[in-house]
C-alpha cells in the first residue's frame, strides 16, 4: 500500500480569514470620524484609508469621509492663499482640530464660495453638500467665529 502525503485542509481557510479580517474591521468602523476611532490590542480602529488629523491642525482630505492623504496645516501658522497642487481643487472633506476657525474657499486669495469649519473638532465629511467638492483653492485660519 502506497501512502499519499496528506494535505492540511485548514490552510485555505486561514488565508481567507486573514484576508477578511481587515475588511470586516474597516466595514465596522464606517461612519466613525478619526477622532472617534480608538485602538485596541495594537489593531488600528481607523479604516485603512483614513488618516487622523492631529491636534492643532486643519486637514483637507481629497476624498469624502476623511479618506486619502490629507493636506495638513498647523492653524497657528496662518492662512494659505494658494493651496499646494496636490490638494488644490481636490478637497472633499475637512477636519479642524485647532482652536481657530477654518474657512475653505473656492478660489485663490480667499475669494468665491466658502465654508467655515468650527474650531476644536469641527468637521465636514462631504463638501458636495456645500457645492465645494473638488474646488478647494485657499484656506483662511482665524479667530472670527463661523457665521460672523
Amino acid at each position: 500500500m502506497k501512502l499519499l502525503p496528506t494535505r492540511r485542509p485548514h490552510t485555505g481557510r486561514r488565508a481567507l480569514l486573514a484576508a477578511a479580517v481587515p475588511a470586516v474591521l474597516a466595514a465596522s468602523l464606517t461612519g466613525l470620524t478619526p477622532a472617534q476611532a480608538t485602538t485596541t490590542a495594537s489593531v488600528p480602529a481607523v479604516a485603512r484609508d483614513q488618516i487622523a488629523c492631529p491636534r492643532g491642525f486643519v486637514c483637507i482630505y481629497p476624498d469624502i469621509n476623511f479618506n486619502g492623504q490629507p493636506y495638513v496645516k498647523r492653524a497657528v501658522d496662518g492662512s494659505v492663499r494658494h493651496l499646494p497642487d496636490y490638494i488644490r481643487g481636490k478637497g472633499s472633506s475637512i477636519i479642524n482640530n485647532s482652536s481657530r476657525t477654518a474657512r475653505v474657499y473656492q478660489k485663490d486669495n480667499y475669494f468665491g464660495r466658502h465654508v467655515c469649519v468650527g474650531r476644536d473638532g469641527g468637521t465636514i465629511s462631504d463638501l458636495r453638500s456645500y457645492q465645494l467638492n473638488d474646488t478647494t483653492h485657499s484656506l483662511r485660519n482665524n479667530d472670527t467665529p463661523c457665521g460672523a
